[in-house]
């Protein structure tokens, strides 16, 4: 009997860091056996310096010189030639685009009548609030032509889902899960230490989205107390109190390493699309204290996974009430059930094998 040809994924991939970049491993590592799986890929300031590691080695990386964050004329028709070329040689049954760059690029160049296109937007473009209200709604308008593509769109969350049925009839949604095994192995091989002082931690780019500003702010009115952002950024300067330490990128072991060490993850965010940080935070047992926008509020649910919070006297009023009383025990299990339950790789891979397998 004749064995079934593998079918080719190859993924298209700008934003190479942060939370996509730990979403995209364990995609490309957990169907690596199932599909020939190719990566065309961007480099940013927060890409790991050894991030090929991180990928199984059956998972071919090819980078695109072009892709860029910003818009850029030039840059962006180089990436355009540089992504149908790679396309020609590897001639992919599935073509699955991560982020609003790389779908907007993928999308508009590849009609979809030859290869089956995804695309997961990781947090739509059009709900940036450092940009102008004038150019979210441009941004909207392309989200809205580009989503009559022959293209499904694969929100990461449930938030994120019901903003993509307003630009598109067709979508559906696979929510963001982590690998729970990579997770404990982690935390079974560090001394457990504790940091000594009640802290407050956070983890990811110093950008708008991530509201460095309104970190700080809570940071100032509650100097009695430490602040950790895990992480770096071009908003760096914003971070001013004297009780925050930035550490700098550091890779998601010494992530978790240092988190075991603190009380409260603390997520400031303008909008998400299903943060992997606060996944982790959750798993880990942390009292997880976050914004009430679009992917935060998703997961927890205010009071019986977690806090949300509108303002800085809301989060610190969260914040104080733990330093007081000590964590909700209830609260935190329920957290840490609904990631085992749903919000695992394993379950999103399975889903994902589905949906690509799907004629």
């Amino acid at each position: 009997m004749q064995m079934k040809e593998k079918k080719t994924v190859l993924h298209l991939v700008e934003a190479m860091g942060g939370g996509i970049f730990t979403y995209l491993v364990e995609l490309a590592n957990g169907t690596s056996e199932n599909y020939n799986v190719v990566i065309a890929y961007g480099i940013r300031k927060e890409t790991p310096d050894n991030y090929k590691d991180y990928f199984n080695s059956n998972v071919k990386l090819i980078k695109v010189n072009n892709f860029t964050k910003k818009l850029n004329p030039k840059k962006d028709l180089g990436a355009c030639f540089e992504l149908q070329k790679i396309v020609k040689e590897i001639n992919p049954d599935i073509i699955h685009m991560h982020s609003s760059k790389a779908g907007a690029i993928g999308r508009a160049i590849f009609s979809g009548r030859k290869y089956k296109l995804f695309y997961t937007p990781h947090g739509y473009s059009f709900l940036m609030e450092d940009i102008s209200k004038p150019k979210r709604r441009i941004f909207k308008l392309v989200e809205k032509i580009l989503g009559k593509k022959n293209c499904t769109t694969i929100a990461c969350g449930q938030g994120e889902w019901e903003q993509s049925k307003t630009v598109t009839s067709k979508s559906t949604f696979i929510s963001n899960g982590i690998n729970l095994n990579k997770i404990n192995s982690i935390i079974d091989s560090v001394e457990h230490k504790d940091a000594g002082r009640f802290v407050v931690y956070t983890v990811g780019r110093i950008d708008h989205q991530k509201n460095p500003k309104l970190f700080n702010e809570i940071a100032e009115r509650m100097p009695e107390i430490k602040f950790v952002w895990i992480g770096d950024g071009d908003l760096r300067g914003e971070l001013v109190s004297p009780n925050i330490e930035v550490t700098g990128w550091v890779d998601n072991r010494e992530v978790i390493k240092k988190a075991l060490e603190y009380n409260v993850f603390l997520l400031t965010s303008k909008y998400e699309g299903l943060p992997i940080s606060l996944l982790e935070s959750m798993y880990m047992k942390k009292v997880c204290i976050v914004s009430d926008v679009v992917g935060n509020r998703d997961v927890i649910e205010h009071g019986h996974s977690g806090y949300t919070c509108n303002n800085a006297d809301e989060f610190i009023s969260a914040i104080t009430e733990v330093q007081n009383n000590g964590p909700d025990l209830k609260m935190i299990e329920n957290a840490h059930k609904s990631i085992m339950d749903i919000y695992n790789s394993g379950w999103l891979i399975k889903q994902f094998k589905e949906l690509y397998d799907k004629e």
